[in-house]
């Protein structure tokens, strides 16, 4: 089932929660809707769903306008975060609640019913529990109970809001692959929030970033970590090292260096910031292009050696991240100097705010002048 999303506004009040959203999702895509608390990507799936109504805006499924159609009649199955099940029924029976509560011309037999559950049981790796209560259930076990039920009335689409929220975190990663494979069996067109970065990332086929009632980016996963349209979603996407720049004659200088770091048609003369991740800060070998800095302190935590460093030239602090196997270890101690070099950053507009206000309106087409990425060996 194709959903196309057009211009939808919805506010509570003052507050606008949706504003102007765009999107399009490919049926059978697993489409993850990411961002942090208040950015709206709840509101855009309840509004999805038919429990709240947008003020303005079209919802198609299928081509389908749906935003006058009740809850009822837009077919969707919904996964809450903390399951919903009714507590006073069995398994079996909570799986099978939707199909019984279908017109009576609409409805199954009482034995269609009772086969289809117990599939669904069997689908998502219940069998032989359909018997038992919830309150004899694990949390895992109960979050596939909700995936049984919202799969039972054969849905156009399945949405989910936070479905692993409430879970540990080993038990999220095993339901996370759990759902993925899932996905792939019965290749219901999806679409689940999270504000998990690492969630979106490996279950998701795109992932859509919101912030402020807005589309940040739009991309695969890959896109969206790798070319990160706007200094909100390189941000978001983990933690992140802001250096100043120098654009000069076309070229990238990390403030305070005398080589580039890369070249650009993009950005006027003038100053820019750098953005890096921790793990993309290297010590350099001589002749790659680099700056100097002073380690001041060094935590090994697992595989990882994390440093705290700063800049020489700016005194920006700086964190960086290696394998605790390699080589430039040794060299990170405590007040050692050392050159660092940056093998994945972005560029972008100095000053340019993490905030959605200030960004133009449409970014997950992000014109090139906007930013740019840059790789270096």
């Amino acid at each position: 089932m194709d959903i196309q999303i057009r211009n939808i506004h919805k506010g509570f009040g003052s507050f606008p929660a949706l504003a102007g959203v765009d999107l399009d999702i490919h049926s059978g895509e697993l489409i993850a809707l990411l961002g942090p608390s208040g950015s709206g990507k709840t509101t855009l799936l309840r509004t999805i769903a038919g429990l709240e109504y947008p003020d303005a805006g079209q919802i198609l499924f299928g081509g389908e306008d749906t935003v006058a159609l009740p809850v009822q009649q837009r077919r969707v199955g919904f996964v809450f975060q903390h399951y919903a099940l009714f507590r006073h029924m069995t398994i079996l029976e909570n799986v099978a609640f939707g199909l019984r509560v279908r017109p009576r011309s609409e409805r199954p037999s009482n034995d269609d019913i009772r086969k289809k559950a117990l599939e669904l049981l069997d689908l998502v790796q219940l069998g032989g529990l359909e018997k038992r209560y919830p309150s004899q259930l694990s949390g895992g076990q109960r979050q596939r109970v909700a995936l049984a039920r919202a799969l039972a009335i054969e849905p156009r689409v399945l949405l989910l809001d936070e479905p692993f929220g409430a879970l540990d975190a080993k038990v999220r990663k095993d339901l996370r692959r759990w759902l993925r494979e899932l996905h792939d069996k019965t290749g219901y067109t999806t679409i689940f929030v999270t504000h998990d970065q690492e969630e979106a990332l490996e279950l998701a086929d795109r992932v859509v970033v919101m912030s402020r009632g807005r589309i940040e980016q739009v991309g695969s996963t890959d896109e969206v970590y790798e070319n990160p349209a706007t200094p909100f979603v390189f941000d978001f996407m983990g933690n992140t090292n802001i250096l100043p720049g120098e654009v000069r004659n076309q070229e990238v200088f990390v403030h305070g260096t005398t080589t580039a770091i890369a070249s650009t048609s993009s950005h006027a003369p003038g100053p820019v910031d750098i953005y890096v991740r921790p793990i993309d800060l290297r010590v350099a070998d001589p002749g790659i292009p680099s700056f100097e800095a002073e380690i001041l302190t060094t935590q090994r935590t697992g595989p990882v050696v994390r440093c705290e460093a700063r800049a020489i030239e700016s005194g920006v602090t700086l964190e960086i991240e290696l394998p605790h196997l390699h080589f430039d270890v040794p060299l990170l101690k405590p007040e050692a100097r050392v050159q660092l070099r940056l093998t994945n950053f972005s560029v972008f507009p100095k000053g340019a705010p993490i905030t959605r206000q200030a960004l133009p309106d449409v970014v997950s087409n992000a014109p090139a002048e906007y930013r740019e990425r840059g790789r270096a060996g």
